[in-house]
């Protein structure tokens, strides 16, 4: 049996991404929320970007610069439905080097 290992860092990196400055295609809508209401922070562990920090104040410090728009942490977030997401405009975003 032969063992594969993935480095997603690499993997990431084939990928390109093309920011659309000052228009972020998701933001935290109450950081508040994710202080004070929204223990568990999954957004930080779970988005495979890595957007999403967990700050040592419990804030939760969002960079879109990368996002794969995967929709993960808008599954994330439906119990406080403290993001705006929207997919970005024409020619901004990621874009996919295989497909």
């Amino acid at each position: 049996m032969t063992t594969v290992t993935v480095n997603i860092d690499e993997k990431l990196f084939q990928n390109r991404y093309r920011v659309d400055v000052g228009r972020p295609h998701v933001h935290i809508k109450n950081p508040d929320i994710c202080v004070n209401d929204c223990t568990d922070k999954s957004c930080t562990f779970v988005c495979p970007a890595c957007c999403y920090r967990n700050e040592n104040n419990g804030s939760v410090t969002l960079i879109t610069d990368g996002c794969l728009e995967c929709g993960s942490c808008r599954i994330l977030c439906t119990e406080h439905h403290n993001l705006s997401w929207e997919y970005p405009r024409g020619g901004h975003g990621i874009q996919f080097k295989f497909g």
